[in-house]
């Protein structure tokens, strides 16, 4: 061994000698191109780079919402101010995870043990799931004054949607965390 290779560290090692350490995927970053690598399935591919895109979207609101709560509280005390500011970075959390979890899931799965396709397609559909409750959850909880008249083969179904109380958005999202999480025991 030369100097040079004896403090080198596993990844430069490989990175010299032309290999890729295919077990290591780095973070959070890392999971979603690992998981796209190393499944078959297409739908968890497709929501690989579907969801991604999605919660990176998400993220950057809540972010931007963070920002325009922080500053129109900055000049008030505590108290209500102080829990307003934490309410929005918790919803962002507690929204961004599980668009997440499906391929963190999917690439902890493939990275410890063989994964099989099933578990991958479920998870996948549990992904989309739950980013459809989001949407039904945005029209369900849509402030009157921003609600447009539906018209089409859906509109008895947006009319229902309107007719629900707004505390009644959080459901969907529940339920699809509830599949998602029988998807997950059921196939793993």
């Amino acid at each position: 061994m030369s100097d040079g290779e004896a403090g080198a560290s596993p990844t430069e090692t490989a990175a010299t000698d032309g290999t890729e350490d295919s077990d290591e995927y780095g973070g959070i970053f890392g999971t979603f191109p690992y998981a796209y690598r190393h499944s078959e399935s297409r739908l968890l591919r497709s929501y690989v780079v579907i969801g991604g895109l999605l919660a990176g979207l998400v993220a950057l609101v809540f972010v931007f919402a963070s920002i325009t709560t922080i500053a129109s509280t900055l000049g008030a005390g505590g108290g209500t101010f102080t829990f307003a500011r934490s309410f929005v970075v918790v919803v962002g959390a507690l929204v961004v995870v599980p668009l997440v979890g499906p391929v963190v899931f999917v690439a902890r799965r493939h990275r410890r043990t063989e994964s099989t396709l099933a578990y991958d397609r479920a998870l996948a559909a549990g992904g989309y799931l739950f980013a459809f409750s989001l949407y039904l959850t945005l029209v369900i909880s849509a402030p009157p004054e921003l609600r447009d008249d539906p018209s089409g083969a859906l509109a008895p179904v947006v009319e229902l949607l309107y007719d629900l109380p707004a505390v009644a958005g959080a459901v969907p999202p529940l339920l699809a965390l509830g599949v998602g999480y029988l998807l997950h025991r059921r196939y793993r």
